[in-house]
């Protein structure tokens, strides 16, 4: 037996393991699970699944995005999360905006969660007066 790849082959699974936990999130994040935006100007709404794999699946308009993210454990002690949420997977159609979202597009956003947990806002900057929302949790789709 080759010693060399089977240590190999077991580093890499565990270093695919250590990376892969750093961006995973435990169920009882406030963060994790179905969110809606709904967009009355563009007769719209956009749901974000955010798993507890470290992905999250945007539906927007006829836009399908797949991304993977780094979202911190807990607020900063202004109160937001930080989300780095970066595309792995998009399929050519236009989100509600019209808009289309490249692959390996990174965005940072910051998320300030409402007492209830029920709903959140995303900010541009960690400051309230760039924030959007409301996201509102979804019991399922």
């Amino acid at each position: 037996m080759n010693y060399r790849v089977v240590l190999l082959s077991v580093f890499s699974i565990a270093f695919s393991a250590a990376v892969h936990a750093d961006t995973a999130l435990p169920q009882e994040h406030p963060l994790v699970g179905l969110w809606r935006i709904n967009l009355p100007e563009q007769n719209c709404a956009e749901i974000y699944d955010i798993r507890t794999d470290g992905t999250t699946q945007i539906l927007s308009g006829g836009q399908v995005v797949q991304t993977r993210y780094d979202i911190s454990l807990r607020p900063n002690a202004q109160g937001f999360y930080t989300w780095v949420d970066t595309v792995v997977q998009v399929n050519d159609q236009p989100d509600c905006m019209g808009h289309k979202v490249p692959n390996g597009n990174v965005a940072t956003n910051y998320i300030v969660m409402h007492a209830t947990g029920s709903k959140f806002m995303m900010c541009q900057k960690a400051e309230l007066d760039t924030c959007f929302g409301p996201f509102l949790k979804e019991a399922g789709i």
